[in-house]
């Protein structure tokens, strides 16, 4: 039992020693960035944590809604200045190195493109778009331009679900053979979006799904990471409305069942479930760890050991939040090759919940293909 806990504390100090990035020596210029759209409730989050870091520089925030530009300017004392009504009026003034997309989904391949052209790195918000032959597009504006392309998620920043996946790389629950990763909340009405982020949420066009997409595309990251990079033989899904007079137009509940030659995942994104939930569990040969929240793992590894929690120290900069992560992408101090944002990695992603959203509307098991 100590051994193990010792083997265990011992992998923790690998986790963070592996990840802490080089970083130059004195402060580096800050990454200058632009934010596109504030219809998406999570730019709040970049806002509150700007004025914290000295990572990135805002140069210009773009919407055409002007009603929503001063919404924002006010409440978060931002000079108006910095706003701009389209694209082109921000490309014309600023010449940012890193747009942050806050629109819905729907709007990402036209503003990866614009960037494209324009040779800027861009980080939207999860999912990477609406189909994967949107996904297809933006991938080819990307190596054409040679841009970086990232997807944020906040569970990439969880230090929990880097403890599972070193377990895995280290063999210490054995080969994987199944994971169950539950994602969501009470519903986007139910815990209060603002207005114009439920508008979409809610609108398929715009979102692609409702839970389906808004949820499994946490646990679609996640299962494309742990299998590094491999995409699932077939993708089954059911999903259904249980709260019809809330959700007309859209699922608030979906399983999504992936098979692999030796694996199995069950992703559960919901808008029902009782409160918010992003938890994890991996399934090996070996034994067994669990993620009940950023922080913390339980792991068992023999049948007559018991079950042993940890609590996991935050991940060293520029792996702890997504601004540091950009930064050092940017400034060429870090690769993002295959993790959680990775093009690479979600371009799996997006196969995964093409054929989700398929198999949901067919009732039919879809089988998949290596991407072109």
């Amino acid at each position: 039992m100590r051994m193990r806990q010792l083997q265990i504390a011992w992998l923790v100090l690998t986790i963070v020693s592996a990840f802490s990035a080089s970083r130059c020596f004195g402060q580096p210029a800050p990454v200058r960035v632009a934010i596109v759209g504030l219809e998406h409730g999570h730019v709040t989050g970049f806002l509150n944590q700007f004025p914290k870091q000295t990572d990135a520089q805002l140069v210009g925030i773009v919407d055409a809604d002007a009603a929503l530009r001063d919404k924002y300017a006010q409440q978060f004392h931002l000079d108006p200045s910095l706003f701009y009504p389209t694209l082109d009026d921000l490309f014309a003034h600023q010449q940012p190195q890193a747009l942050l997309v806050y629109t819905s989904i729907a709007q990402h391949r036209r503003i990866i493109e614009a960037a494209a052209d324009h040779n800027i790195a861009v980080m939207v918000e999860k999912p990477l778009t609406l189909s994967l032959d949107d996904a297809l597009a933006i991938r080819r504006a990307a190596r054409s331009h040679h841009i970086q392309v990232l997807v944020n998620y906040e569970t990439t920043w969880y230090p929990s679900n880097r403890a599972l996946y070193d377990l895995l790389r280290h063999d210490s629950l054995g080969e994987l053979r199944k994971a169950i990763i539950r994602d969501g909340h009470q519903g986007p009405k139910e815990i209060g979006v603002q207005p114009e982020f439920l508008q979409w949420l809610t609108d398929p066009a715009e979102n692609g799904a409702g839970a389906l997409y808004d949820f499994g595309c946490y646990g679609a990251d996640l299962m494309t990471w742990f299998m590094h990079g491999e995409a699932p033989v077939s993708v089954t899904a059911v999903s259904q409305t249980d709260k019809p007079d809330t959700y007309p137009h859209v699922d608030d509940d979906a399983t999504i069942i992936l098979r692999y030659p030796r694996a199995q995942a069950v992703l559960l994104p919901s808008w029902n479930w009782p409160f918010s939930r992003k938890d994890a569990e991996v399934y090996g040969t070996k034994g067994y760890a669990i993620a009940p929240n950023p922080t913390q793992i339980r792991e068992r590894v023999a049948d007559a050991s018991p079950e042993v929690g940890l609590n996991i120290p935050q991940l060293p900069a520029p792996q702890d939040t997504s601004l540091h992560y950009l930064a050092a992408v940017v400034r060429g101090q870090l690769d993002p090759d295959h993790d959680l944002t990775s093009l690479d990695t979600n371009m799996v992603v997006m196969q995964i919940l093409d054929a989700a959203r398929q198999s949901a509307r067919t009732g039919k098991t879809v089988v998949l293909h290596p991407l072109p």
